[in-house]
């Protein structure tokens, strides 16, 4: 994966069809998405359970771009490696989720995967003042983590920090929560690249109808360009 802080979409399979995830990861794919955003929740940190590695795994032979997969979970020490042989690409933890973040972030890099860190919208910019060197991306929520198709949460000062901090090092700024083209130029305007969308690309398409993904998707990019 080289670096480059062109904007792109991370369509949250979160929004998809639970009972076709492998078409629904290969429409997306073959319609325009960068990424392929996967929410782990455990019922603990966040009030909603979703995947396991198990599931990462079965989406693995579909992804062809990036698994970026959104760790809701505590602890998250113990699960690294089986993210890691599930496939994922970015393993992204909350800055929140436990004591040792610093640890995290190594171990994830240890195991061979981008390492993300993610602050929930009551966690200042300054938590991450001294992981920068060992962050590939940083996730910002919009949103207070737990559910889909929740409202936007504006964020653009913290993600102005967060983009003057960064400076030139590689760090991605994705956003996570409420994206669609209204809230999609306000956040890249601010320094954003890396957008996570859920409703807002799945809305009115399906396997059988993909194209409304595409057209959904082209909406969010016309908005930033």
């Amino acid at each position: 994966m080289s670096f480059d802080r062109s904007v792109k979409i991370a369509p949250s399979i979160l929004s998809a069809d639970f009972a076709n995830f492998g078409a629904e990861i290969r429409a997306i794919e073959a319609e325009g998405a960068d990424w392929v955003h996967v929410d782990v929740m455990d019922g603990h940190f966040v009030p909603n359970l979703t995947f396991g590695p198990p599931a990462v795994k079965a989406f693995r032979p579909h992804v062809k771009t990036v698994m970026d997969v959104h760790l809701m979970i505590t602890p998250v020490d113990p699960y690294i490696d089986a993210y890691a042989e599930a496939g994922a690409d970015i393993l992204t933890a909350h800055i929140e989720a436990g004591p040792h973040i610093h640890r995290t972030l190594q171990a994830i890099r240890g195991a061979g995967m981008k390492a993300g860190v993610a602050l929930n919208p009551g966690t200042p910019a300054e938590a991450v003042a001294h992981l920068l060197d060992l962050t590939d991306l940083i996730c910002v929520m919009t949103v207070n983590p737990g559910f889909g198709g929740q409202k936007f949460i504006d964020m653009t000062a913290k993600i102005r920090t967060l983009r003057q901090m960064i400076g030139d090092r590689p760090v991605h700024i994705e956003i996570d929560g409420g994206v669609d083209p209204k809230t999609a130029p306000l956040v890249v305007e601010a320094g954003a690249d890396v957008l996570v969308a859920g409703s807002a690309v799945f809305k009115g398409g399906s396997v059988d109808n993909p194209g409304v993904y595409g057209d959904n998707m082209r909406a969010i990019r016309a908005s930033v360009a």
